[in-house]
């Protein structure tokens, strides 16, 4: 009796692929057809969250899991009986076995990640024990020795990483354009690496070294991605305590630098002891020192860091290491390291306004984001679907109706060739606006559009300086230089430029 016949062992090839690669991608289709043959269902290339069909998952993974469902009792069964299987056979049998259990338990981690019971105590995580049974059914059978030795309490803790992972970049990251995908993939891959396999194995407990540069216009959504990555770290599960004890080590600090002056930057990054300089009556850890292993520290606008804090973050980077303001003492840093800036690094070098070490050591993970007139040239469709998103956030039970208004207006105001130089932000500020006054002015709307609401008497004295603010900064791209040549605050600038729905 053969252990595997040539149908069951291609299948088996074809699941294991699918269940290794990044969801995120146009090839997990390709994966899904090889498995699944004629009854395979043609669907979107791009997996992507549905306002309209929320619960919508792909049903060729319901059908390779049902297939599993009957194939791996079966293959159990025979290596129970003793039935001969070659070395590659058992590796596919371990890793179909892999994929059963994930999609079997699916709904509980779900349920205990983001439903009901989520933060309902450590309680939540009790199901290992049906876990741990069935993996003992299944992996540790009387006489036989399989090849890879997978460790159920490891293999639980990437379970939840991969289902907690999926969700985050699923339902936060939305939009049906091929951009919006490779963004998502982007984010798994930088999460996960290229190699399922590998991570598994050696890189779970060791992606903090790797500091991830998010870079793409204002309004694109680094912060969202950052925060993807930042929550979907690897935790490891105590079966004891039946808990993932470090669960609230996974903190997220941002650090606006375009907001602070520098010393108050190198303060907030990297702490300050008593006497360090006048104001400082105390010690302050850092969110450097503050970080945990499995931390993140976030550093948006990177591009405005002044250059002497720029040699004190290469010195983080290259040696996990640095001192806080005022110390010689020196502290380690063992979280991860997130930047994100919507400048052009690379003439920012040329003009000597940021270091070119400190960009290459930034760059070995870099995620770019797309624009919304990138998106929406690639599937016009999906503006309706972000208009009905963003109306359910601010409209409550009218959302669907407030969503149409919308739409309506934009359409005869703005039209569809309009480009959203703002991107999601200037498109969520028009929401809000035509939900209070329907009414919505682009601050970008050019120099001619801000002339003419000038001559017009249209604009209030606060609009008026959000505008030109809006508008020296859509020519310097830095809220730094913008603020230099107004003469005001950076954070002031800022501030109005968000306001104008432009920054």
């Amino acid at each position: 009796m053969a252990f595997l016949s040539s149908s069951e062992r291609a299948f088996l090839r074809a699941a294991s692929d699918l269940v290794f690669s990044n969801p995120f991608l146009p090839e997990r289709i390709l994966h899904e057809r090889a498995a699944l043959g004629a009854e395979f269902a043609a669907d979107e290339p791009v997996w992507s969250f549905s306002v309209a069909e929320p619960e919508r998952r792909r049903s060729n993974v319901w059908r390779i899991a049902a297939r599993l469902e009957e194939l791996c009792p079966r293959m159990r069964q025979k290596l129970a009986a003793g039935v001969a299987a070659t070395e590659r056979d058992l590796v596919l049998y371990e890793e179909a076995v892999l994929n059963l259990l994930y999609q079997r338990y699916y709904p509980r981690f779900f349920e205990a990640g983001f439903g009901a019971q989520a933060g309902a105590g450590q309680g939540r995580w009790r199901f290992y024990a049906e876990y741990r049974a069935d993996w003992r059914h299944f992996l540790e059978i009387a006489g036989r020795q399989l090849p890879s030795a997978y460790e159920p309490v490891h293999t639980f803790a990437c379970f939840r990483q991969v289902q907690g992972a999926f969700e985050r970049i699923f339902q936060d990251i939305i939009g049906n354009s091929m951009p919006a995908a490779r963004l998502r993939a982007a984010v798994w891959h930088s999460i996960f690496t290229h190699d399922m396999r590998r991570y598994r194995r050696t890189l779970y407990g060791r992606m903090n070294e790797f500091a991830t540069l998010v870079t793409g216009p204002s309004g694109t959504g680094k912060e969202l991605v950052a925060r993807a990555i930042a929550l979907s770290r690897y935790l490891r599960f105590d079966e004891r305590r039946m808990a993932f004890p470090e669960e609230e080590a996974g903190a997220f600090y941002p650090i606006n630098i375009s907001a602070l002056s520098p010393t108050l930057v190198e303060s907030e990054l990297f702490g300050h002891r008593r006497g360090a300089f006048t104001g400082a009556v105390g010690d302050r850890k850092g969110w450097l020192e503050t970080c945990s292993a499995l931390g993140s520290v976030f550093l948006d606008e990177l591009g405005d860091m002044d250059p002497g804090i720029q040699v004190k973050l290469l010195r983080v980077i290259e040696t996990r290491t640095f001192h806080p303001v005022g110390d010689t003492a020196s502290v380690r840093f063992q979280g991860k390291l997130i930047a994100a800036t919507n400048r052009d690094l690379a003439a920012d070098i040329r003009k000597g306004r940021f270091r070119e070490d400190l960009y290459y050591r930034l760059c070995s993970d870099q995620i770019s984001t797309p624009s919304l007139g990138e998106q929406l040239a690639d599937s016009p469709e999906m503006l309706r679907e972000l208009i009905v998103y963003m109306a359910r956030r601010v409209a409550g039970a009218e959302a669907e109706e407030f969503a149409e208004e919308v739409v309506g207006w934009v359409e005869e105001n703005l039209g569809a060739r309009y480009e959203w130089p703002g991107n999601y932000r200037e498109l969520e500020q028009c929401v809000r606006n035509v939900l209070i006054r329907r009414d919505y002015r682009p601050a970008g709307g050019g120099e001619d559009t801000l002339a003419g609401d000038l001559r017009a008497g249209r604009l209030t004295a606060e609009e008026l300086v959000a505008r030109y603010c809006a508008q020296v900064y859509a020519q310097t791209g830095s809220y730094e230089e913008t603020a230099r040549r107004l003469g005001l605050d950076r954070r002031t600038v800022k501030a109005k430029v968000e306001k104008a729905g432009g920054g």
